[in-house]
């Protein structure tokens, strides 16, 4: 496969995971969960509300 295919799967995997710590989700689960579902999880993160703080 392409190298950059997985070059901007891995960085669309590190902004979903800044944009849930943004939304005060755990950034790591976002990461692995991004990894697997890409552009389902950013989509995912952009319609969830942010959660409260603790």
């Amino acid at each position: 496969m392409n190298e950059g295919y997985f070059v901007g799967w891995g960085t669309l995997a590190l902004i979903n995971a800044g944009i849930a710590q943004g939304k005060n989700r755990s950034g790591l689960n976002w990461f692995l969960i991004s990894l697997l579902l890409g552009p389902i999880a950013t989509l995912s993160l952009v319609l969830f509300d942010k959660l409260p703080s603790k």
